[in-house]
């Protein structure tokens, strides 16, 4: 069997990454941010929300069956430990007492439309008329 001459020649591949260095050199990284961005927008506009949380699902289905729970149980406390190094302690009784509020508020929400609904079916409250 006679070899190629590949003198002169590269893959696919390399010209790839060389034209992709090119591209990088002359227009900086803004350039690939720009072109992301008007992808991305592109793309959700087109497919919708359900694509992305299709692919995101199909994702981390991939990712736990590659690197198993633990992988998340390890990256949940390294970004737990950098965001309690970033932002201090105080962060997270802020967020603790915002949490806190909102599950109080939609409480009483919840329970201000049961009386109103009880009310109602009671006959408590004037009833639209009919025309």
């Amino acid at each position: 069997m006679a070899e190629k001459d590949t003198k002169g020649q590269m893959s696919v591949a390399e010209a790839g990454r060389k034209g992709g260095e090119a591209v990088r050199n002359e227009r900086g990284r803004e350039f690939y941010e720009t072109i992301g961005r008007k992808g991305g927008a592109v793309v959700k506009a087109e497919r919708g929300r359900a694509f992305y949380e299709e692919i995101g699902r199909k994702g981390g289905e991939t990712v736990k069956a590659e690197r198993g729970v633990q992988f998340y149980v390890e990256i949940g406390k390294k970004g737990g430990d950098r965001v309690k190094a970033t932002r201090g302690s105080s962060f997270y009784e802020e967020i603790g007492r915002k949490g806190g509020q909102k599950v109080k508020q939609l409480i009483e929400d919840g329970k201000r439309a049961a009386r109103a609904a009880a009310e109602a079916q009671a006959g408590l409250l004037p009833q639209p008329s009919k025309a």
